[in-house]
């Protein structure tokens, strides 16, 4: 996904199960793709999220963590956590693919298919401002939310 891109016309579930179409969220909008709910690093973003999330509000900015775990794990999660952060699911893979975070990866030389910790800024006009690709989750959050707040 190239700089100045649109948010792709994708649809994900929300942990409540109603389904939510990407382009219908409130913008500026930080939509960040995430391995698996309840495993370390993903849980430390989402607690780094989660501790800005009032920061977020107050500049406007909407944030979404997306992984393919059923909304059901994503409420376990949410709750295990105490996360203030919205996630979502892509069931398909379809969101996944639009945003081209799905991929090979290598664990101690297992190779398997999963996705991309990566991030995305669209602002309030929907164009992609900026992403992260390959994200390293210590100081993560601090960045996308200097990034989206001119910062």
């Amino acid at each position: 996904m190239d700089d100045g891109a649109t948010i792709p016309a994708v649809r994900v579930t929300m942990t409540d199960g109603r389904e939510a179409a990407l382009a219908d969220l409130a913008r500026p909008l930080v939509v960040y793709f995430y391995p698996k709910d309840d495993t370390p690093g993903c849980t430390r973003e989402a607690q780094d999220f989660s501790a800005l999330a009032d920061d977020f509000a107050q500049a406007g900015v909407t944030v979404v963590g997306i992984s393919k775990d059923p909304p059901q794990k994503h409420a376990k999660f949410a709750a295990k956590h105490a996360l203030s952060v919205t996630l979502a699911t892509d069931p398909d893979g379809s969101v996944c693919d639009a945003f081209g975070v799905w991929g090979e990866k290598n664990l101690y030389g297992r190779v398997y298919m999963g996705i991309e910790r990566a991030t995305f800024l669209f602002g309030a006009d929907g164009t992609l401002v900026r992403q992260w690709r390959k994200v390293k989750v210590p100081g993560h959050a601090q960045a996308v939310l200097a990034g989206a707040t001119g910062g």
